[in-house]
C-alpha cells in the first residue's frame, strides 16, 4: 500500500477521498487553487500545495504543476476524483512516466471510452445492446442524412465526445435534420473542440440506470448492482437511488453481465460505471465513465463496501476483496445534490459567503458529504454543490421518509439553494410511487419549481420576532453597562409609561414591500402582519434556533443578520428579506 496520497481535486470530493485514505493511516496531501487557500480539503489535509489562480484551467486542470506538487509531498500515488483530470488520458500517463500511480484505469481503457462512437463500436463488437443507431466516422451531411432516414424518426444527435447534454439535439422530422445538425455541431466544436457526432433513435422517456463495476489486476471483476439516475434536468442528475425500484433480476442480471463484458472489452481497472437506457424490458448501452461517480455513496451505504478504500487498494496491486457471489444489497438507499441555485431563475448558480450551514447530523440512516462549512464561499469559478444529502433504510419508503425529513432539518442561509425543489420531487407522487424516467422533471417542471411566491406570514413573523430579540439584547447589554441598569428606562419589554407602544418595521422581499408592527402589551406581543392581527411570542433555543407562536401555532425557525440582510430558514427553506434602514431618506 503507498504511503502519501495526493488527491488532485476539491470540494467534497476531496474530502470524501480524504476520509478513506486517512481511516487507512496513509498520509493525505491536497492541491488547492488561490480561491481554495483556506478550504476545508486544503486544513484536513496533512500537507497542501497551491497550484495556481481560481480558474480550473489555470489549477486544477494543470497536470504538470499537480505533478510538480506530487513530487514535491513524496506522494507515490494521485487519486484524481471526479472531473477535472479524472478522466484525462494524457495525464494517467505522465503520471506513469513520474513514476506515479494513476488511482483510475489505464490510459488506454480512459481513451477508448473517450468517443462516444468508438465506445459504441467496441461495444457493438462485445455484443452489448446499442440503441439503434449510426457511428460512423463519414460525417458528410449528405451521409447522415441518408442514415437519419434509415433509422426513422424521431432521432437524437450527439456530440461524439463530451457528455453533460452539450451538442445534443432531438429531430422530430427530417425537414429539421440539418438545422440541428448544424446546431449540434456548433456546439460541439465549441465545448470540446470536435464537432463530430452520432445518431441515435430517440428514445421519448427511458429510464437511466447505471452498473457500478470493479476490475482489479488479477483477473477478477465484480458489479456491485445498479443505480437509477432517471431524476434529472438538462441530462444532469438530481436524485440517485439503488436499487433501482421496480426492476426485475433477470434484468438486473442480464446488465450486470454486459456491464462486466463491457469493461472486459477495454482491460478495465478499478472503478467504473456502466450506464444503460432503459426501455422497458430493453436496455441499450450509453456510456462508461471511467472514474468514481458523483453518486457511489447510494452503492456504499445498500452494500456497505468503500469504494474509494476499493479504489486505493487496487491500484496498489491488491485483488478485490470479494467475488460476485459474495456481493449483497441490504435494503435502499437515495441521494439528493443540494446546490447553491435558483431553479426559479432557471437554476442559475447562487454565489457568496455561507452565512449559516448545518445538517441532522449523527442521525440513523443519513450521510452528508460536503465540501464546504458555515463561512466558506460559494465561488464563480466551480461547481455550486453545498452538499450531498443521503439516506439508507431497509425498503424505499423508509429511505425517502428520510430524506425528506433530512433535507427539512438542514440549514442554508446566504445563498439560494434547490431544497424547495428537491422537496418537491420527492413528495411528488410518481416518485413517491417509483415511476420515473428521464421525461419526469422536464413534465412536471410546472409543478417543480416554485415561481416567485408570496412570503409566507410565519416567515415574515420570526423575521420581525427575531429583531424584537436582538434589539432585547442590544438593549440588556446596554442596561448592564449603564450607570443605573435597575432603571424603568432600561427594560427591554416594550415599557412606556402610561401607554402601549409599539414598533414599525419594513421588510423588502424581491419586489414586494412588507409591513410589520409590533404591539407591546401587559399579556405580550401582538403582530400586527398584511394578514391581520395575532398574538405572538418568541424564546431562544440552546441552539440558536427560535421558537415562535402565532396564535395557537407554535414551530420554530433560524433567523440570521447580514448588514440589513434576514435569512429566514423554516423547514429546510430559506427566505431573504431586507430590513428597511429607517434612516435612509437622512443626509445629504
Amino acid at each position: 500500500m503507498f504511503e502519501t496520497v495526493l488527491i488532485a481535486n476539491r470540494g467534497e470530493i476531496a474530502r470524501r477521498v480524504i476520509r478513506s485514505v486517512r481511516r487507512l493511516g496513509l498520509r493525505c496531501v491536497a492541491v488547492y487553487s488561490e480561491a481554495d487557500r483556506g478550504a476545508a480539503h486544503v486544513t484536513e489535509a496533512d500537507a497542501a500545495y497551491c497550484i495556481g489562480p481560481p480558474p480550473a484551467a489555470e489549477s486544477y486542470l494543470r497536470g504538470e504543476v499537480i505533478l510538480a506538487a506530487a513530487r514535491a509531498a513524496g506522494a507515490e500515488a494521485i487519486h484524481p476524483g471526479y472531473g477535472f483530470l479524472s478522466e484525462n488520458a494524457a495525464f494517467a500517463e505522465a503520471c506513469a512516466a513520474a513514476g506515479i500511480v494513476f488511482i483510475g484505469p489505464p490510459p488506454a481503457a480512459i481513451r477508448a471510452m473517450g468517443s462516444k462512437s468508438a465506445a459504441k463500436a467496441l461495444m457493438q463488437e462485445a455484443g452489448v445492446p446499442l440503441v439503434p443507431g449510426y457511428h460512423g466516422a463519414e460525417q458528410s451531411a449528405d451521409h447522415l442524412v441518408a442514415e437519419a432516414h434509415k433509422i426513422g424518426y424521431p432521432l437524437m444527435i450527439k456530440a461524439s465526445a463530451g457528455g453533460g447534454g452539450k451538442g445534443m439535439r432531438v429531430v422530430g422530422e427530417p425537414g429539421d435534420f440539418l438545422a440541428g445538425l448544424e446546431a449540434a455541431r456548433r456546439e460541439a466544436k465549441a465545448s470540446f473542440g470536435d464537432d463530430h457526432v452520432l445518431l441515435e433513435r430517440y428514445l421519448p422517456a427511458p429510464r437511466h440506470i447505471e452498473m457500478q463495476v470493479f476490475r482489479d489486476d488479477h483477473g477478477n471483476a465484480v458489479h456491485l448492482f445498479e443505480r437509477d439516475c432517471s431524476s434529472q434536468r438538462r441530462h444532469q442528475k438530481v436524485i440517485e437511488e439503488a436499487p433501482a425500484p421496480g426492476l426485475g433480476d433477470d434484468l438486473r442480471e442480464a446488465m450486470g453481465e454486459a456491464a462486466l463484458r463491457a469493461a472486459e472489452t477495454i482491460d478495465y481497472r478499478g472503478a467504473g460505471t456502466v450506464e444503460f437506457l432503459v426501455d422497458g424490458e430493453d436496455f441499450y448501452f450509453m456510456e462508461m465513465n471511467t472514474r468514481l461517480q458523483v453518486e457511489h455513496p447510494v452503492t456504499e451505504m445498500i452494500t456497505g463496501f468503500d469504494l474509494v478504500e476499493w479504489q486505493l487498494r487496487v491500484a496498489a496491486g491488491e485483488a478485490l476483496p470479494v467475488t460476485q457471489e459474495e456481493v449483497t444489497a441490504t435494503g435502499h438507499a437515495i441521494e439528493a445534490r443540494l446546490y447553491a441555485e435558483d431553479p426559479a431563475a432557471g437554476f442559475l448558480p447562487s454565489t457568496g459567503q455561507l452565512l449559516h450551514l448545518s445538517f441532522p447530523e449523527g442521525e440513523e440512516g443519513l450521510r452528508f458529504d460536503s465540501g464546504v462549512r458555515p463561512g466558506d464561499s460559494v465561488s464563480v469559478f466551480y461547481d455550486p454543490m453545498i452538499a450531498k444529502v443521503i439516506a439508507w433504510g431497509p425498503d424505499r419508503v423508509v429511505a425517502l421518509s428520510r430524506l425528506q425529513r433530512a433535507l427539512a432539518r438542514s440549514e442554508v442561509a446566504g445563498v439560494v439553494t434547490n431544497v424547495g425543489f428537491l422537496q418537491a420531487v420527492l413528495s411528488h407522487t410518481r416518485f413517491a410511487a417509483g415511476v420515473v424516467d428521464t421525461a419526469f422533471i422536464d413534465q412536471q417542471r410546472a409543478t417543480l419549481v416554485a415561481a416567485e411566491e408570496d412570503v409566507p406570514e410565519s416567515v415574515l413573523a420570526a423575521a420581525a420576532l427575531a429583531e424584537i430579540d436582538w434589539r432585547r439584547e442590544d438593549a440588556r447589554r446596554q442596561a448592564a453597562a449603564s450607570g443605573d441598569p435597575h432603571s424603568p428606562w432600561q427594560l427591554t419589554n416594550g415599557w412606556r409609561l402610561n401607554a402601549e407602544t409599539h414598533t414599525e418595521m419594513t421588510f423588502v422581499s424581491g419586489e414586494e414591500t412588507l409591513e410589520v408592527t409590533v404591539h407591546f402589551g401587559r399579556d405580550g406581543l401582538r403582530l400586527k402582519l398584511p394578514g391581520g392581527e395575532v398574538s405572538a411570542a418568541v424564546e431562544q433555543q440552546a441552539d440558536g434556533r427560535l421558537s415562535l407562536r402565532l396564535g395557537d401555532a407554535g414551530f420554530s425557525a433560524r433567523v440570521l443578520r447580514r448588514g440589513l440582510e434576514r435569512w429566514v430558514v423554516v423547514e429546510g427553506l430559506s427566505y431573504l428579506l431586507i430590513l428597511e434602514d429607517p434612516f435612509r431618506h437622512l443626509g445629504g
